[in-house]
């Protein structure tokens, strides 16, 4: 409840003059601090491990909720979301995570620079742990010029 103080007189000292206004102030407060949260937890929702993934000019697949990811670093070292994990223990780590289960797909992300070898040694991991659903993450678009020149033509 606000008040105005311009109409009142000196001589009178009854009760303020009641103002019908609506006071925004703590409508702006609020706003600003979900705006701040959500600014903040934006960046929290996506994997942050710095991976050069290839290109891919398939048409892209809706994505669950909650994707669990998997990913090969150009160091060889796999993490799954962002924490790193040692291979003997991935499917070990997979099946103690609560929000992940052998019938949902697992998405795999590998750095351009990881040798096909190394990519196949992790999904024969999670294939003999019983993962049989994966999914290869690749970046939407044209693949590049070079990667286009350096593959052999197809009849």
């Amino acid at each position: 409840m606000g008040v105005s103080l311009a109409d009142t007189d000196l001589d009178d000292d009854s009760d303020f003059a009641e103002s019908h206004e609506i006071n925004v102030t703590p409508f702006i407060d609020v706003i600003l601090v979900l705006l701040i949260i959500f600014m903040v937890a934006a960046p929290l929702s996506t994997v942050d491990l710095p991976i050069d993934l290839p290109t891919s000019t398939a048409i892209p697949q809706k994505k669950p909720d909650k994707p669990t990811y998997v990913s090969i670093k150009p160091d060889l070292a796999v993490a799954i979301g962002e924490n790193l994990v040692k291979r003997v223990d991935l499917v070990r780590t997979l099946d103690t995570m609560s929000d992940v289960s052998k019938d949902r797909p697992v998405f795999l992300r590998a750095d351009r620079a990881v040798p096909y070898g190394e990519l196949m040694d992790v999904l024969e991991i999670l294939r003999s742990g019983g993962y049989s659903k994966i999914k290869l993450v690749a970046l939407e678009g044209v693949p590049d010029a070079a990667a286009a020149q350096a593959a052999p033509a197809r009849p």
